[in-house]
């Protein structure tokens, strides 16, 4: 007879596992960590998921986290370049971008990206909250910071098309050789993209 947890822990195993980048051993190990914490701490961290679910939204201009009763920093910084805007596929990109130190404007988060196969269309997206944007705020410049796969492309191509009548620049991300990578480390997509976004020295 196989011995198994009983039904209670497997729920909580295939909640745990639902979760992204959690498989079936990483689950387990966290249900063994959850069920050994003391009382206290279980109820600490579900009264703070719950407040956070019910607390946090996304700010209706750039789509970024908010508290439901504060408004967005980075949209209402005035020392950020409100002509330049940044299009991330989610709001975790946000502060990926914002880590880096490199970019100073604002941004606009899409939630997500197109991909026929999953039945997201434009429709799925902010790509008319994008439209707006760029008109509302005179944009000068939009970045397309999206994935260089195949979603990443076709999103960035579509907002390239939506976006050319209004006549500004529309750029995108280099893409190409990583910091310290040697060409034996590099696919051939990476190696082809880096070959035509290449740049002058000097």
């Amino acid at each position: 007879m196989r011995i198994d947890y009983p039904p209670a822990i497997q729920r909580l195993v295939a909640q745990l596992k639902s979760l992204p980048g959690l498989g079936p051993r990483s689950a387990e190990r966290l249900m063994l960590w959850l069920l050994q914490m003391r009382d206290e701490r279980i109820t600490a961290l579900s009264d703070t998921l719950l407040e956070a679910r019910e607390r946090i939204i996304a700010c209706a201009d750039c789509g970024f986290f908010i508290e439901s009763d504060s408004h967005c920093q980075l949209c209402h910084d005035p020392r950020r370049q409100q002509r330049m805007l940044c299009v991330v596929e989610q709001a975790a990109d946000v502060l990926r971008m914002e880590r880096s130190g490199a970019f100073q404007g604002l941004y606009h988060v899409l939630g997500g990206r197109l991909s026929p196969l999953d039945n997201v269309t434009p429709e799925d997206l902010r790509m008319e909250a994008l439209v707006h944007r760029v008109r509302d705020l005179h944009a000068e410049e939009v970045i397309l910071a999206l994935g260089s796969d195949v979603e990443g492309e076709a999103t960035a191509s579509y907002i390239a098309d939506l976006l050319r009548p209004a006549g500004i620049s529309i750029t995108r991300l280099a893409q190409g050789m990583p910091a310290g990578g040697g060409l034996d480390h590099v696919d051939e997509l990476t190696l082809y993209q880096a070959l035509h976004g290449r740049r002058r020295m000097g």
